[in-house]
């Protein structure tokens, strides 16, 4: 089975799901297409490759919209489709997760998709502003070499499956960089409880962000106490801990737009606990959906909504702050040592140093 942070007595608060998973909401399934080949020197369009795709599918393999909102902590990054969210309330089709210059690519490759799918829809009528985000591997990657095709985004949405979510250095996470640490797709979930029914919250990230002394597992500044593990070095320009990070949120609380908004505000949160500053190079950007309220977008008659009263929204908000939280370290307890364009080589996470550290402290789950 594969390592996550609950297995290394990493303490965490709050109840996850069965699977702790973004999947734990019903009906939400993932998919990845992992793309890793070659080593050695870069050359452009031939590799050293460490890039894929990731896609989330609201409500698996049906594809009706779900509400939805986004958030931009820091802007330097691309999330399409975003301006529909926000205009129209509804996340429409699949959100595809990948690197910054392949966005376009995973976004024409998911219309396609959706058309050939359904041919009815190939009419003048149909039309599709699909969400696709990016984070930055060309330190990893030959990114220039745009190696994500389409066939590799059609993979990803027809694997796409419920249970649990691998971890780590796979699809749009795979040559992705944490803290200085290897890092990639993580995710988490969690149960909550409130006076008008239990539901269910979850988050998957796609962590490309922060510096090594900045990181903080459990509320212990573990970075700083990791001096003899390499640290990779940027090229160019770029700061120490340059990158993005990208989070979804998927929940069955009946919810509606304004009120994921206010849970997209709140990731943040959780993202500082780790030591994420949002700084100037850093595309932090946000979106959450929930499944709730099937057929609100229908286009005929006036539509019965149910919606969670605001007083009552404090355990989804404590929620999102610790399934936050939990998804980064899950992408960075998963994420083995990778060596990429011109044998540039980030670490993994060191398991054992890290629970020595917290032993330390005292905040072993032993």
């Amino acid at each position: 089975m594969p390592i996550r942070a609950r297995d290394l007595q990493i303490p965490f608060r709050g109840q996850p799901g069965a699977h702790n998973a973004i999947t734990d909401v019903a009906g939400v399934s993932v998919g990845h297409t992992t793309l890793i080949s070659g080593d050695g020197a870069l050359v452009v369009g031939q590799g050293p490759v460490r890039t894929g795709v990731t896609v989330i599918r609201p409500r698996g393999q049906q594809d009706e919209p779900v509400f939805a909102a986004w958030y931009s902590l820091n802007g330097n990054g691309e999330m399409t489709g975003t301006t529909w969210i926000e205009e129209s309330g509804f996340l429409e089709g699949p959100i595809g997760l990948t690197n910054t210059h392949s966005v376009g690519t995973v976004r024409d490759a998911i219309i396609a998709w959706q058309i050939a799918r359904d041919p009815s829809k190939g009419d003048m009528a149909y039309w599709s502003l699909p969400i696709v985000a990016e984070t930055y591997d060309g330190m990893l990657n030959d990114i220039n070499g745009f190696h994500v095709k389409a066939e590799h985004v059609v993979s990803a949405l027809e694997s796409a499956a419920s249970g649990a979510v691998a971890e780590g250095a796979v699809g749009g996470g795979t040559g992705m960089i944490c803290h200085q640490f290897k890092g990639g797709i993580g995710t988490s979930s969690r149960l909550v409880h409130t006076d008008h029914g239990d539901y269910t919250l979850g988050i998957l990230v796609q962590a490309n962000y922060g510096r090594r002394d900045h990181l903080t597992i459990a509320g212990v500044p573990v970075g700083r106490h990791l001096p003899d593990v390499p640290l990779p070095k940027h090229a160019g320009s770029l700061p120490p801990g340059s990158g993005s990070i990208i989070i979804v949120l998927a929940t069955d609380a009946p919810l509606l737009p304004h009120q994921l908004k206010r849970l997209t505000r709140r990731i943040p949160m959780g993202l500082a606990l780790l030591g994420g500053i949002a700084g100037h190079t850093s595309g932090d950007i946000f979106v959450a959906f929930s499944t709730a309220n099937p057929e609100a977008a229908r286009g005929r008659g006036v539509t019965q909504l149910a919606m969670l009263p605001n007083d009552v929204m404090n355990p989804l908000f404590e929620a999102t702050i610790e399934a936050t939280e939990e998804a980064i370290v899950n992408a960075l307890v998963a994420a083995p040592t990778m060596v990429g364009i011109n044998g540039y080589t980030v670490p993994a996470l060191p398991h054992e140093q890290v629970r020595d550290v917290l032993r330390q402290y005292g905040r072993l789950a032993e």
